[in-house]
C-alpha cells in the first residue's frame, strides 16, 4: 500500500486583502500561504507519507520572485530530506507563454534533485516509495496558445485547437493506460479542468478554448486514483476510482468564502484506494451584512460585528440604510469595530433611495426647456 498526500494550487504570491510588510518587503498574506505548506510538509513527515503529488501552480505568476522561489524551494527540500518523493505539475501559472522558457519550478529538474521529480510535459513516471512502486500518468497543463504558436496549427481555429488538444491528451493517456503494469497501482494526475467539476474562486473565462478533460479519461478503470488540480474548490468527481480535486490550501479571494481548504491522504493498493480530506487552518474570510434601516444605525451594525468572527479574518462590511439614515453612518467608528481583523477589504453603503418624481407632460422631450 502507497500513503501518498496530493495538494495543488498553492499560488505563492498571491497578496490580495494583505498589507506591506516593511521589514520583509512582502505582503503579509506571504505567511499564510507558506503556513498552509508547511501544514503539508509537517504532515508528510510525521504521519508516515509515502509520496506527495503536487497537481500545479506553484506559483501566483510564471515568473515569481526570488524570495518566493526560495521559500517553496525550502518547503521542497525538507520533503525531500527526509525521504519523501515528491512529483511535481506544472500548473497553468507555472508555464510561460513562449515555448523555449523555463517553468517556474523547472530549477529542480535542472538541478537534479533527489526525490524530486518535475513534470513539465505529458509522461509517465514510475517512482519506488517505502510503500512500494507506484506508477503516475502526468498530464500537465495544455493550453491553447502553446500549441496556437505551432506553425502546423497556426491557421487552426480555436474550435478546432481545442478538439487537437483533447485528442492528444486522450491519445496519451490511453497509450500510457495500455503500457502499465497491471500488479503495480496506477495514479493519474492533472492539472485541467474536468468535466463535471463545479468552478472555484477562479473564474474559468477560458472555458472552451483550453483542456477539458473527458468523464471517460479520468474515470477510467485502470486508475486506483485520479490526483486532479487547476479547481480551488476541494470536490470528488467520480467514487471509483476516486477521481480528487485537492482544491487550494489557503483561500484566495471572497469567492471561496464557504470552502474548506486542505489537502487529500489516499492509501492506494492496486483495485482499492480509501482517501480522506485533511483540513489546512486557512485565513477566514467573513462577509457581515447589516439591515441598518432603524434610527441607530451604528447599534445594529455594532450588533451585526459582534455576531461575526472577526478576530483575524478578512473582512468586508455591506451596509443597507435609508439616504437620511446614511449621514449617521461613520466609517471610522466601523473601522474601530473591526479593529482585531486582518485586514479590512471594504465597507460598502447600500442606499436605499427614494425614486425621482417623473414629469407628466403632454409636451414631447423635443419641445421641452
Amino acid at each position: 500500500m502507497v500513503r501518498l498526500l496530493h495538494f495543488s494550487d498553492l499560488h505563492l504570491g498571491a497578496e490580495s486583502y494583505g498589507r506591506f510588510d516593511p521589514e520583509t518587503g512582502l505582503s503579509s498574506r506571504m505567511g499564510d500561504f507558506l503556513a498552509a505548506l508547511d501544514q503539508v510538509v509537517d504532515y508528510a513527515l510525521t504521519q508516515d507519507v509515502h509520496l506527495v503529488l503536487f497537481a500545479g501552480d506553484a506559483y501566483k505568476t510564471c515568473d515569481p520572485s526570488p524570495t518566493h522561489q526560495r521559500e517553496f524551494a525550502r518547503r521542497v527540500q525538507r520533503l525531500a530530506r527526509g525521504g519523501v518523493p515528491i512529483v511535481l505539475l506544472t500548473g497553468n501559472h507555472d508555464v510561460p507563454n513562449a515555448r523555449g522558457r523555463a517553468s517556474a519550478v523547472s530549477i529542480f529538474e535542472t538541478l537534479e534533485v533527489e526525490n524530486v521529480h518535475v513534470v513539465g510535459k505529458a509522461e509517465m513516471l514510475r517512482v519506488d516509495t517505502n510503500g512500494g512502486p507506484i506508477q503516475i500518468v502526468a498530464l500537465p497543463w495544455l493550453g491553447l496558445s502553446l500549441l496556437a504558436a505551432m506553425e502546423e496549427y497556426k491557421n487552426h481555429t480555436i474550435t478546432e485547437l481545442r478538439d487537437t488538444i483533447v485528442d492528444v491528451a486522450e491519445s496519451f493517456v490511453r497509450d500510457e493506460i495500455a503500457k502499465l503494469d497491471q500488479s503495480t497501482p496506477a495514479v493519474l494526475l492533472a492539472h485541467a479542468l474536468a468535466f463535471g467539476a463545479a468552478s472555484g474562486s477562479e473564474r474559468y473565462t477560458v472555458l472552451g478554448q483550453d483542456l477539458l478533460l473527458p468523464y471517460g479519461l479520468y474515470a477510467h478503470p485502470a486508475f486506483d486514483y485520479v490526483a486532479l488540480g487547476h479547481v480551488h474548490k476541494h470536490q470528488v468527481l467520480n467514487e471509483t476510482p476516486p477521481a480528487v480535486y485537492a482544491g487550494s490550501l489557503e483561500r484566495v479571494d471572497f469567492g471561496e468564502e464557504d470552502e474548506d481548504k486542505g489537502f487529500v491522504v489516499a492509501e492506494v493498493t492496486k483495485g482499492h484506494t480509501a482517501f480522506r480530506f485533511v483540513s489546512t487552518s486557512a485565513r477566514r474570510f467573513v462577509t457581515i451584512r447589516v439591515e441598518a434601516m432603524s434610527e441607530d444605525p451604528m447599534a445594529a451594525i455594532a450588533q451585526a460585528v459582534a455576531r461575526h468572527p472577526v478576530e483575524g479574518s478578512v473582512v468586508r462590511m455591506f451596509v443597507r440604510t435609508k439616504a437620511e439614515l446614511e449621514p449617521q453612518i461613520d466609517d471610522r467608528v466601523c473601522r474601530q469595530l473591526l479593529k482585531d481583523a486582518f485586514h479590512i477589504a471594504a465597507i460598502v453603503h447600500d442606499v436605499d433611495r427614494s425614486e425621482r418624481v417623473r414629469l407628466v407632460s403632454d409636451q414631447s422631450v423635443e419641445t421641452l426647456t
